[in-house]
């Protein structure tokens, strides 16, 4: 492989995501290249074009945009030209030919797919979160969560995770077990956050034991004995009541009914905690 690889400015007026799978995806093509790729986005002005040149003629690199505004798709062009810089236009020649082929000159805002597209980007994100920040996983992050899951072993609390992810929450969840300390975290955020999920401890001995029998587990343990569950559950209540946590009963109730609770009671605190008194 060629030692001199440039480096690839991907310059946006927006935040350069579409330009950014482009350029990875298709360097992706190529074996075993590890070519420094830039992200420039929310560029609005010739100035920061021009910055951005001078970056890439110093460095002997490469530009790839994806500007929609034809005053600074031009200012791109020219002022490349005259530093011997390359660039690609992602998006002028097919603005160019729709433009020709609909009757109509494009709007020419940055970023306006990403807001057209927001509810669905932000439910991705979502889901992305719950999934990094399930059973107790970057608890550091705890403060970034829109919402945060408590509770023992088998109360629900990774699919009612997921489930709110899906309607466009960030969420996440911490196991509670009488063996370990709850981590500090859990209680240094903001309380009206956080939900506790009670249970029937008869309903959880039926969840574990079902639990081990798929997993061809003996039902002769602590995990699933009811004197145990009691204390179990009793344990996470006392948690509950020292965080001063929302707590929602699952017993018996489908995860759409216990997720719309847990919205309610959380935007209600929330709400409660910003009217003036």
């Amino acid at each position: 492989m060629n030692g001199n690889v440039p480096e690839i400015f991907v310059v946006s007026g927006g935040q350069g995501t579409s330009g950014e799978r482009i350029v990875r995806s298709t360097l992706a093509q190529f074996k075993d290249v590890d070519v420094p790729v830039h992200i420039v986005g929310e560029v609005r002005t010739e100035a920061q074009v021009e910055a951005i040149i001078e970056k890439a003629a110093a460095s002997g690199g490469l530009i790839v945009h994806t500007l929609v505004d034809s005053e600074l798709r031009s200012a791109i062009t020219s002022l490349a030209h005259a530093h011997n810089v390359t660039t690609i236009d992602l998006q002028g020649q097919l603005l160019l030919h729709l433009a020709r082929l609909l009757g109509q000159q494009p709007i020419g805002q940055p970023g306006l797919y990403h807001r057209l597209r927001e509810p669905y980007f932000k439910r991705i994100d979502s889901m992305e979160f719950a999934i990094d920040h399930d059973d107790g996983k970057r608890v550091e992050d705890l403060h970034l969560a829109e919402i945060v899951l408590t509770g023992v072993s088998r109360v629900g609390k990774t699919p009612l995770s997921i489930y709110l992810s899906m309607q466009g929450w960030r969420v996440a969840n911490i196991p509670l077990m009488r063996e370990v300390q709850p981590p500090k975290k859990l209680f240094e955020i903001d309380n009206r956050r956080v939900v506790g999920l009670n249970i029937d401890p008869g309903q959880l001995v039926q969840f574990r034991q079902f639990r081990q029998q798929r997993m061809g587990l003996s039902l002769k343990n602590t995990y699933s004995r009811p004197e145990d569950l009691v204390e179990e559950v009793e344990f996470a209540r006392q948690l509950f009541r020292r965080g001063r946590f929302t707590v929602v009963d699952v017993t018996d109730r489908p995860i759409e009914e216990s997720a719309e609770e847990i919205i309610a009671r959380v935007s209600k605190r929330l709400r409660d905690a910003a009217t003036p008194r």
